[in-house]
């Protein structure tokens, strides 16, 4: 199992953020602040309520997030850690991240506190390093802080560090972004995390951006940042095992390789989602609200039961975000059906235009394919929803393409929908 811990404050809200978090202000000591004070005490509750629920239960991982959960005071990060291992089972080697901004580990010794404290892993929230693109963000720290901080993380003895970054940002360039992974490299993380901007609803990013005050770049400019950028990773030493993230051997992020693969996950604190057992709900977003459910013991009281539909969609939306892909074994045995005989004509769409690979079992988004998963993942959920509603198993199976990668045979007319609605980019013109 794994245990995801939601810490809902921040200094400042950043301008492109949308997740619940609850700005303490500039100047406010969190060690003394009563809306912390509030958050352990009701955390500490939830996680006794869960003990007499699932206790015991093996733990591999557990995740700090937010929110800026290195607003925390390390005290208080080791108590949480303390809880857990007296309600669960905690891995002799398990995986225990926190989420920390770059200026939030100045001054004395709290990243060495943290790793007391029994944080074996930080995720630093850098995004970029260029100033500019630094405020479009919103972000409260400068390039140097995210130097400084892995200097102090290094120093203090961590040996696992991953580096959050973002492209595709208002009035960026190719050679900024490009450069902001030159600067990184040369901190040497073991981990790097690069997704593309998402103009969420209802922030100030996307207003401004609605508005014609701010300007994304061009298309053509963000894929070849991704391209790019990915081919520059993995050029020095980086295993692009996931859409948005890289790794050096060994270090890929086990808690969220934990979620991709199916695993039960326990979310503690205001908003925090769990899945386990095939069950899902959601904490409240707001504190108040989340601490009313705790103490009157209703956590998890609104269920989700995850149908197979829900199931077999979920399995392909996250195993395809991986790079070793779809198991089309695994959707046989949860489904029933034949992946590759249920989506025939999109998959030769698909591999036609270099987006898709099939090799030993195993369906897989090329580097091209990742580039587009937003729409390759749309269309196939449209198709996988339909022919999950049909419930019978579709005979053929798929043996014969689990060996050697094949050319796919042309589909056959009458053999199923036409795939419309996007025009897929080929590979040699990305």
């Amino acid at each position: 199992m794994l245990i995801y811990v939601h810490v809902p404050f921040c200094r400042t809200r950043c301008r492109y953020c949308a997740f619940f978090s609850s700005p303490l202000g500039r100047g406010v000591d969190p060690a003394a602040s009563p809306a912390v004070t509030a958050y352990a005490d009701t955390l500490f509750l939830e996680l006794a309520h869960w003990g007499d629920r699932l206790g015991g239960s093996e733990v591999e991982s557990v995740f700090f997030g937010g929110g800026t959960p290195s607003l925390l005071p390390p005290r208080l990060v080791g108590l949480i850690l303390e809880r857990i291992g007296k309600y669960f089972h905690l891995a002799p080697r398990a995986e225990i991240t926190l989420e920390a901004n770059p200026e939030s580990l100045r001054g004395g010794h709290r990243a060495a506190q943290y790793l007391t404290a029994g944080v074996n892993r930080l995720s630093l929230g850098v995004q970029s390093m260029d100033e500019t693109m630094l405020r479009v963000l919103g972000r409260s720290h400068k390039a140097a802080d995210s130097l400084h901080s892995v200097f102090l993380a290094r120093e203090a003895g961590f040996a696992n560090i991953s580096v959050d970054l973002m492209w595709g940002l208002p009035g960026q360039s190719v050679r900024q972004w490009l450069q902001t992974l030159k600067d990184v490299l040369r901190m040497n993380p073991e981990h790097v995390s690069a997704y593309g901007l998402t103009l969420e609803p209802g922030t100030e990013l996307e207003r401004e951006v609605e508005e014609g005050r701010l300007r994304l770049p061009e298309e053509r400019d963000q894929n070849i940042m991704f391209m790019e950028g990915a081919a520059l990773l993995e050029q020095n030493g980086y295993l692009h095992y996931e859409v948005s993230n890289f790794a050096r051997m060994g270090f890929q992020c086990r808690h969220n390789t934990g979620y991709w693969e199916g695993e039960d996950y326990l979310g503690l604190g205001p908003s925090a989602t769990s899945t386990i057992a095939g069950r899902r709900w959601t904490n409240p977003a707001g504190q108040n609200a989340w601490d009313t459910r705790v103490r009157q013991r209703t956590l998890g009281s609104e269920v989700e039961e995850l149908t197979l539909r829900t199931r077999a969609l979920e399995l392909m939306m996250l195993r395809l975000r991986t790079a070793r892909g779809l198991r089309m074994q695994a959707y046989r045995e949860l489904t029933g059906r034949d992946f590759l005989r249920d989506h025939k004509r999109m998959v030769q769409a698909l591999h036609e235009n270099g987006l898709i690979r099939i090799r030993n079992g195993y369906l897989r988004l090329t580097r091209s394919g990742m580039l587009v998963s937003n729409a390759i993942l749309s269309n196939l959920f449209a198709r996988a929803d339909e022919v999950l509603r049909q419930g019978v198993p579709s005979g053929k199976t798929s043996a014969a393409l689990a060996g050697e990668e094949k050319t796919l045979p042309q589909a056959q007319a009458g053999e199923g929908p036409e795939v419309v609605g996007v025009r897929w980019p080929r590979a040699d013109t990305v």
